[in-house]
């Protein structure tokens, strides 16, 4: 039997390993297939990429229009930056699921469970692992994809990693995604993007309140205030997953009404 100490090593070793495995992964996946495909597609327009630190830690807050979005941002950053993710994309079941899976896991993502509040924690708690480690973390306030192009309201999670981690939020729009593909829309439509980003938000003042309820909120609006002028968007004082479920609700007897035309038209038939 290994000896826990020897134990404690190799697995350590292992993990950096792996690690490193994954960190070439991302680089040649990156290099070979992600720029040369979404440049030549969707030829994305970058403006104020300076505000992004080339090392260093920092959170880069952006608006999420698109399932496109997660991949775009890292073509025109050349650090890597690693992206809180819905478990979603992690448990899908079978073979499509686990290729799914190590994409994501490839690419940086780490996954969120959304279901509630100490779930979320555990991956707040990764992520300033991330960014204590030096790196750039991204990530998306508003905690889901926008179903309708507005902006809205953010949660208090960036503000918690930011003055948890003491790193400057860099604010980021996603202009033009929300038309290439749309929640929903499995194939991205060839149509030009812009992403903007903004200049750092330091919010040094704060240190040590990260408990306080009220500072987190002030600094999360601060930050989506800084997306909305960067994107220009509508803003929406609601949490997006609540304006997405007002909108199903909303849009329940019209899908109900379409279905039973369809199944007429093709009784008719």
């Amino acid at each position: 039997m290994i000896p826990g100490a020897d134990y404690r090593a190799t697995t350590r070793g292992f993990a950096r390993a792996k690690r490193g495995l994954t960190y070439v992964f991302y680089c040649v996946f990156k290099s070979v297939v992600l720029i040369p495909l979404l440049r030549w597609l969707l030829r994305p327009r970058v403006e104020g990429l300076c505000h992004v630190p080339r090392t260093g830690a920092a959170i880069i807050a952006g608006n999420h229009l698109s399932f496109c979005d997660h991949f775009l941002m890292p073509t025109v950053i050349k650090p890597r930056i690693s992206f809180l993710a819905k478990m979603e994309y992690f448990t899908v079941p079978g073979l499509k699921g686990r290729l799914m899976a190590g994409f994501f896991r490839a690419i940086g993502a780490i996954p969120v469970d959304r279901s509630g509040r100490q779930e979320a924690q555990a991956a707040v708690e990764t992520a300033l692992d991330v960014l204590r480690s030096g790196r750039l973390m991204g990530i998306y306030p508003e905690g889901t994809r926008s179903h309708d192009g507005r902006l809205y309201k953010g949660k208090v999670g960036v503000a918690e990693m930011a003055l948890k981690a003491g790193v400057p939020v860099i604010p980021c729009a996603m202009i033009g995604t929300f038309e290439v593909q749309p929640t929903g829309r499995r194939l991205p439509r060839v149509l030009p993007v812009t992403i903007r980003f903004g200049e750092p938000l330091d919010f040094s003042r704060y240190a040590g309140m990260q408990e306080e309820r009220l500072i987190l909120r002030a600094v999360t609006d601060e930050i989506m205030y800084a997306i909305r002028k960067l994107s220009e968007q509508e803003y929406v004082d609601t949490y997006a997953a609540e304006a997405k479920a007002k909108a199903a609700v909303a849009a329940g007897p019209e899908r109900r009404a379409s279905g039973r035309v369809a199944e007429e038209r093709r009784a008719a038939a």
